[in-house]
């Protein structure tokens, strides 16, 4: 039986969402203006003074429908039935597109902006959500003794060709010391070439072997339908002559990206000129981690009056009305028809890509990236897949290689190649899969030729890391500091003028090439002066005498630097005449005895008088009181008048063994001071003394 002319059509284009372009050349610090498709904020710091891509291709297709092998594919007797592996779902897929870079050309504006131009021409062919059980069942014809459903439900396929011409500007937006962002923004101008879909809704064919009975009582099959097929497309395709011409399809999309840079080593990319101005190398890839994320491809092309016809297949036909459908006049009889002039409005691929790259060490790096579809599943809409991709790489200014490890949504694990070499970049992302792998399910291929300006390192021919145009000695290494010159030494003290104090006057390496001097006049030269602002004898290293405890005795007569005492003292604290000492004394002054009745001391009071001596000697800035006493035996006058006598014989005595007269006071009290009774002998013995006392 013959196949069902649109509806097998429609239910074999089973479709996938899984176009790439340029896998793993895009990951590439070198991939210069091609790198905008991926993310626009990355011609921004790039390695080129400009970058010029005269043409670049990028064709992929995937499914997962059916899988073939390479030696079987490439076989020159190779039959699909018999060498093709069918997988057999309720849900589907395949995909194809084809991705020409043009004519394209990024510059810089500016240290910190740049700018690119490109062209670009694209077709998608995507879709979602076949019954593969249920093509297959129809892909050669119906048995017609057997019964079948189709529960095909919703499903959705669509075709899109269009061009791109677009400008990218990207800027830095933050440096600051290990921390750089860059973003940029693409706007693009859209004009479509060619846009087509099918889709169903609610679709099912239930068939029944003999569900109508023929007037000779025989049975013939019936195909009962329901849902609806709807075919929409730009009314170019429906020119029976096949004269083609531009549709009046027209649009707009921009993408926006952002990249952060970690660079830890920042200060090594960093080049002062010798006016001082510090620039950053352009040459070098700076970075240990880098982030980029970006929204590509938002917006849409609108197809002027377009052309859409819907099919409502709720009907029951017979086997013979299926046998002879040959054109869409004959669905037309069949099912109820309906067209109608719209336009179309054609989605972009809108996807979100996050992107991270590693640098290992030197030229090695490794690479993660997500592609995530923004659009959903639709009767116009083109979709990305959703892909991660791991893409270890050696990559320098002349020649790069990748190799991409990729999965993607349907068709699973790829593994491909691909390497740049000067103005060529080459590659695909599945080309080890491709022969290495019993199932082919999907295989991509790209190819370019560029034109390549990178920035150059400049010359310094003494590698002083001074650019011989703004070195002052281009063969002789120096500072920058003294315009790439090495420094002198104009006095010839063995100390370079760059650190000289002093450089037209030789001096010491310790004093910073200055002669010493005397600041403060001391007559002591200031590296042997300690203390060089101040004026001090050389016996005190030319510092002046100090009176650390502030006693009026300079340090150097004090005998208690750091404790107050008195000049008197040599400046230590005076000894304190404690009441223990105060009685020591009067008990001593006790024993001092006299002739009767006179003022002259007996020979045996000598010893005591001595230790008396000895203790006031202790005490050299007390002052005493010498009192003398007698009892009440005589006259009031005549006693008064011994008590002084005797009390200057005291006093002679302690001047004559060495007190000062200064500290000491001689009085006599006579009888008027008792200290016991004068009625008894003991106490009038008593009452005859002499007292020593501290002065008041």
């Amino acid at each position: 039986m013959k196949k069902v002319a649109l509806v097998a059509i429609l239910m074999i284009a089973s479709l996938s969402a899984k176009a790439q372009s340029y896998v793993g050349f895009l990951t590439d610090n070198y991939s210069g203006v091609n790198s905008v498709i991926s993310n626009p904020a990355n011609i921004a710091d790039s390695r080129f003074k400009t970058d010029i891509n005269l043409i670049g291709a990028s064709g992929f297709l995937a499914n997962d429908y059916v899988g073939v092998g390479y030696s079987d594919l490439i076989s020159s007797d190779f039959d699909f039935d018999r060498d093709a592996n069918l997988m057999l779902t309720d849900n589907n897929n395949f995909s194809g597109n084809v991705d020409i870079l043009g004519p394209s050309f990024m510059f810089n504006i500016g240290k910190k902006s740049s700018i690119a131009i490109f062209t670009r021409a694209r077709s998608f062919v995507t879709g979602n959500e076949f019954n593969g059980e249920s093509i297959d069942d129809l892909d050669d014809s119906i048995d017609e003794s057997q019964d079948f459903l189709v529960d095909e439900g919703d499903f959705f396929a669509s075709g899109h060709g269009w061009a791109e011409v677009g400008v990218t500007y990207a800027q830095e937006l933050w440096n600051k010391d290990e921390h750089f962002l860059k973003a940029g923004l693409s706007l693009k101008y859209l004009k479509g070439f060619g846009n087509a879909y099918g889709s169903g809704r609610n679709v099912t064919i239930d068939y029944d072997a003999d569900g109508a009975t023929l007037p000779d009582n025989s049975t013939i099959g019936t195909l009962e339908s329901t849902g609806d097929l709807i075919y929409g497309r730009a009314d170019d395709y429906d020119d029976d002559n096949y004269d083609y011409e531009v549709p009046d399809a027209n649009g707009f999309g921009f993408d926006l990206g952002f990249v952060y840079e970690w660079r830890p080593n920042y200060e090594d990319y960093v080049v002062t000129g010798a006016d001082g101005e510090k620039t950053v190398m352009k040459d070098k890839n700076k970075y240990k981690l880098k982030f980029g994320l970006s929204l590509t491809d938002v917006g849409s092309v609108n197809y002027k009056a377009g052309l859409v016809d819907i099919y409502n297949i709720n009907n029951t036909i017979t086997q013979e009305d299926y046998d002879n459908i040959e054109d869409s006049d004959d669905l037309q009889n069949l099912y109820t028809f309906t067209e109608a002039t719209e336009d179309l409005k054609a989605g972009l691929p809108t996807a979100l890509h996050f992107n991270a790259d590693w640098n290992i060490k030197n030229h090695f790096y490794l690479n993660f990236n997500t592609d995530l579809s923004m659009r959903s599943a639709g009767e116009n809409n083109q979709r990305v897949a959703n892909v991660f991709s791991l893409t270890p790489r050696f990559e320098s200014k002349w020649f790069s290689f990748y190799l991409p490890f990729s999965s993607y949504q349907y068709s699973g694990m790829q593994i491909g190649a691909g390497l740049r070499a000067g103005p060529l970049y080459i590659g695909s992302g599945s080309l080890i899969s491709t022969f290495t792998r019993n199932e082919i399910q999907g295989a991509d291929v790209y190819a370019g030729l560029k034109v390549p300006v990178y920035y150059g390192q400049p010359k310094d021919s003494d590698g002083d890391g001074i650019p011989n145009k703004e070195d002052g000695c281009p063969k002789k290494a120096g500072p920058i500091e003294n315009n790439g010159c090495p420094w002198g030494d104009t006095d010839g003290d063995s100390v370079l003028d760059n650190e000289d104090q002093c450089p037209d006057e030789a001096g010491p390496v310790e004093n910073n090439g200055c002669p010493w001097v005397d600041s403060d006049g001391d007559s002591i030269l200031d590296n042997e002066d300690q203390c060089p602002d101040e004026v001090g004898p050389a016996e005190n290293n030319g510092c002046p005498w100090a009176d650390s405890d502030g006693d009026a005795v300079l340090d150097k007569d004090d005998e208690c630097p750091n404790e107050m005492g008195t000049v008197a003292n040599k400046g230590c604290p005076e000894p304190v005449v404690t009441a223990e000492v105060q009685k020591s004394l009067n008990e001593y002054a006790k024993t001092i005895l006299f002739n009767t009745g006179r003022s002259t001391l007996k020979d045996e009071s000598t010893p005591v008088l001595v230790d008396i001596i000895g203790i006031l000697n202790e005490y050299p800035n007390a002052n005493f009181t010498i009192e003398g006493h007698t009892d009440s035996i005589g006259s009031e006058a005549t006693n008064q008048k011994l008590s002084e006598k005797r009390a200057q014989a005291v006093l002679q005595f302690l001047i004559n063994g060495g007190i000062s007269p200064s500290r000491l006071t001689a009085i006599g009290y006579g009888e008027s001071k008792p200290i016991a009774t004068n009625m008894y002998k003991d106490g009038r013995q008593k009452n005859r003394r002499v007292e020593i006392n501290l002065a008041q």
